[in-house]
């Protein structure tokens, strides 16, 4: 445990963060889950409305800063091949 306040202050703030950031990543694999279940169940509907969510959740956790912008490329374009090749 620091014993400066202002590194004090930094672990707490690195620990809500962390929380925060665990939170969005979960949002986003539940997202790129429900898309990859729309595409077993070979919905059209479902899978455009799943995949339309799961770019939005993506978009926002590169706003956020939690994912790279690359990664977040990475992530569309691998649901979106799964769901051309169905």
């Amino acid at each position: 445990m620091p014993n400066i306040k202002s590194a004090k202050k930094r672990v707490e703030v690195s620990e809500r963060n962390r929380i925060s950031n665990v939170a969005v990543k979960s949002s986003v694999k539940t997202a790129v889950k429900r898309v990859l279940e729309a595409i077993k169940l070979a919905d059209a509907t479902k899978i455009t409305s799943a995949l339309n969510k799961a770019y939005s959740v993506i978009d926002k956790a590169v706003s956020k800063g939690v994912l790279h912008r690359n990664t977040a490329a990475r992530k569309k374009s691998r649901i979106t091949r799964l769901t051309h090749t169905k």
